[in-house]
């Protein structure tokens, strides 16, 4: 992952915890109104990738194993990972884009109520992305993936100096090309044909000259429309979109995005999709259940959106009628490493992914509550316009008394906690309880972020390696990491 220059290593806040008449006093457990629905407390699991879903996207029992665990710790939201609204193979990754995954999901829904005695509401978030391909080996690259033109040809015979090469055959410019130096192939490659040289294909919303790309207005809010369907006939409390990172809507928000359809190029044009799908989504999960998304505070890449972006966004989607804003930040793939041969780009590599999760190596400002002034820029633009539409807060939020100022401060109506309730997830319990000495606290060492990006089963290493020959203790695949961390009782 990218690093700052300055690279500080930071130590954990040594925040004071609060007693169990303090915590019941507080903000942070205090009810909050969602839409038609009431959240016992402030706290909130965001979504996170566990790959623990099977290859075909099937809920397993380790992906209830993982959902339950937070469960018991009763925060008062936890939102189900990023979950596929196309019918088509995504690897291990939880998919909606069929009525044969209900199944699973009414499973996964009853196990979260079961374990939180009801005090937890469980939501889902949905997710559409486009084909991204494996970075490539050279020579397969120019045998069989690269699409030979006549500019090719062109380009070989000013090279060489050659016009011969104007008629030559396709497999003959494939061998020219193969053996040419970086430099020469940075003359002879357009920008796109380099970059799925050294980092992989990568569809993009504005490769409009593929048919499929070009229909996703049309195709996206019915298919949204019908996932969020799905949700609200699985049990789940509510919907929540997926706006933001390296994905499909993210990506028509984004100030990069020119299409020239009226899908693209200024911000009313780059909020319509989004808006379509709003109201699409809407009249599926009605007005019992909540609907709500996940959107970028800031891009942090070149060209990209920024947070008065975002605020003005956050307008639209609160006058749209959602009813909640849960704001990330960065993730993209335009500025991620370049992958390994036979690996994808991953989108956390960046300058970009290191701002959605901040380490505890990081510049003067540290990366504790690093995130918190973006979510309180949009909530006074979405209060200042008239509404009161909940706006959720995260990125290295590290204990109770940054989650508390947070709120305090009016940046934020509700805190997300993804690594700390990966360290913890009886950490909201144990608050409330006036027993936050126990609270296992998480590093934020990124540790858990490194799994996710080999595809791995994500755990944290704070519990992973401890009491493996328990009894009933279900083990990675690996064989070495537990799966769940140990369980807590008052």
């Amino acid at each position: 992952m990218w690093q700052p220059a300055q690279r500080i290593k930071h130590s954990l806040p040594e925040g004071r915890w609060p007693t169990a008449a303090e915590a019941e006093a507080s903000r942070l457990f205090s009810p909050i109104a969602i839409g038609p629905l009431r959240a016992r407390q402030r706290t909130w699991v965001p979504a996170m990738v566990p790959w623990r879903a099977t290859e075909d996207g099937f809920v397993t029992d380790d992906v209830i194993a993982w959902y339950r665990r937070f469960a018991d710790g009763r925060p008062g939201v936890v939102v189900v990972e990023a979950t596929g609204i196309r019918d088509i193979p995504s690897g291990p990754l939880l998919r909606i884009g069929h009525d044969r995954f209900l199944p699973g999901l009414v499973r996964l829904v009853d196990a979260v109520k079961e374990a939180s005695q009801g005090e937890t509401l469980v939501f889902i978030q949905i997710i559409d992305f486009l084909a991204i391909r494996r970075r490539p080996p050279r020579d397969k690259f120019f045998q069989r993936f690269l699409a030979i033109t006549d500019a090719h040809r062109a380009a070989l015979a000013a090279l060489h100096g050659e016009p011969a090469w104007r008629q030559a055959a396709e497999p003959e410019v494939r061998v020219a090309l193969a053996a040419l130096t970086a430099e020469q192939l940075a003359a002879v490659l357009g920008d796109r044909e380099r970059e799925d040289l050294d980092h992989g294909y990568r569809e993009r919303v504005t490769d409009l000259h593929l048919p499929h790309i070009r229909g996703l207005p049309q195709a996206l809010p019915g298919l949204f429309a019908d996932a969020a369907g799905r949700a609200v006939a699985a049990g789940f409390d509510g919907v929540e979109l997926h706006y933001a990172h390296a994905y499909t809507m993210a990506s028509f928000l984004s100030a990069l995005n020119q299409r020239d359809d009226g899908y693209g190029g200024d911000r009313e044009a780059r909020v319509r999709l989004p808006l379509e799908v709003i109201a699409a989504a809407r009249q599926r999960v009605g007005a019992g259940r909540v609907l709500g998304c996940r959107y970028l505070g800031d891009d942090v890449i070149a060209g990209g959106n920024r947070v008065e972006d975002a605020a003005w966004f956050g307008v639209r989607f609160a006058a749209a009628g959602l009813d909640y804003l849960s704001i990330s930040k960065g993730g993209k793939f335009e500025d991620a490493k370049q992958p390994k041969v036979g690996w994808a780009a991953y989108p956390y590599t960046g300058e970009s992914g290191y701002e959605c999760m901040p380490t505890i190596y990081s510049d003067e400002r540290g990366p504790f509550s690093r995130n918190v002034p973006l979510a309180g820029v949009i909530k006074r633009a979405v209060n200042a316009a008239g509404f009161a539409t909940p706006v959720i807060a995260a990125g290295g939020i590290a204990d109770f008394a940054q989650a508390e100022a947070a709120l305090a401060s009016g940046d934020a109506d509700i805190i997300a906690t993804a690594r700390q309730a990966l360290a913890d997830p009886d950490w909201f319990l144990k608050a409330r309880l006036g027993r936050g000495a126990e609270v296992r606290r998480c590093e934020y060492t990124n540790y858990c972020e490194a799994l996710d990006q080999q595809h791995k089963q994500v755990t944290c290493k704070l519990w992973d390696r401890d009491a493996l020959d328990e009894r009933l203790v279900e083990l990675a695949a690996d064989g070495k990491r537990r799966l769940l961390a140990p369980g807590w009782r008052p």
